[in-house]
């Protein structure tokens, strides 16, 4: 683990008390709150030793760049909504998968993403 910084501090606070998935800049705003000095240069170096410490994890959708997670919450999928760009975490899943899966082939894992307008975006 790298050492402990103001900075860090104020990310790691970011993605704990956000509860969803942040892009860079949705983490730079929040940052910001407790450190209104930071950089988005310095919001990358620092997702890139979170993840390497395991601390995060990349929440990857198709077409987008990643964002970023507290990592080691298990098995979820995640909610994208198409007019405020926001992403959300979505407990459980289709479960068993094998009526698609082609036969002969050996499903190892799976990524499902739903899209549409969140409930503030809907109202």
């Amino acid at each position: 683990m790298q050492r402990d910084t103001r900075q860090r501090r104020a990310i790691r606070t970011a993605l704990k008390e956000a509860g969803h998935p942040l892009s860079p800049k949705e983490l730079l705003e929040l940052a910001r709150q407790d450190v209104t000095s930071l950089g988005i240069a310095t919001v990358y170096r620092n997702l890139r030793a979170l993840e390497e410490d395991g601390w995060i994890e990349a929440v990857e959708l198709p077409g987008d760049p990643p964002r970023y997670e507290v990592a080691g919450k298990g098995h979820h999928h995640h909610f994208h909504c198409r007019k405020c760009d926001r992403v959300y975490e979505v407990e459980g899943c289709p479960g068993n998968l094998s009526s698609v899966t082609p036969e002969g082939f050996e499903l190892e894992s799976h990524e499902f993403v739903l899209y549409g307008r969140c409930d503030a975006c809907a109202a």
